[in-house]
């Protein structure tokens, strides 16, 4: 079975704004920022990429401000790096699944040095 174009073309963009974001960027804070996922609509018209940042609350809402400023750049740069009839609007979305693993994996740690109780009182 093949892969879908939408999902071809989903990696490519995660590949070309990873390495974007990591190399081509001028604002430190977007050195911080790992694109998770990328997601295209089936008529590759739109794609909301999904990044994480590792760091303080400071430093997310620093990622945060830096990637909405850097949106028509990447967008610019995937049209000149992709062959595609239609470069796709694009949107950034923070992507909470880190964070939520860590949270879940605190409690845990809790669980076990509690001996089965998440309180500690």
């Amino acid at each position: 079975m093949s892969v879908p174009r939408s999902e071809r073309v989903a990696e490519e963009i995660k590949q070309t704004v990873g390495e974007l974001l990591l190399f081509g960027a001028k604002d430190p804070a977007l050195q911080s920022v790992t694109i998770t996922q990328v997601k295209v609509s089936r008529d590759l018209r739109h794609a909301t990429i999904l990044y994480s940042v590792m760091g303080s609350d400071e430093d997310k809402e620093k990622a945060h401000s830096a990637v909405k400023r850097a949106q028509s750049f990447v967008r610019s740069e995937i049209a000149q790096k992709l062959r595609l009839r239609y470069v796709p609007e694009i949107r950034f979305e923070y992507d909470d699944t880190s964070d939520y693993a860590a949270h879940i994996s605190e409690i845990l740690q809790k669980i076990k040095k509690n001996g089965g109780s998440v309180d500690s009182e």
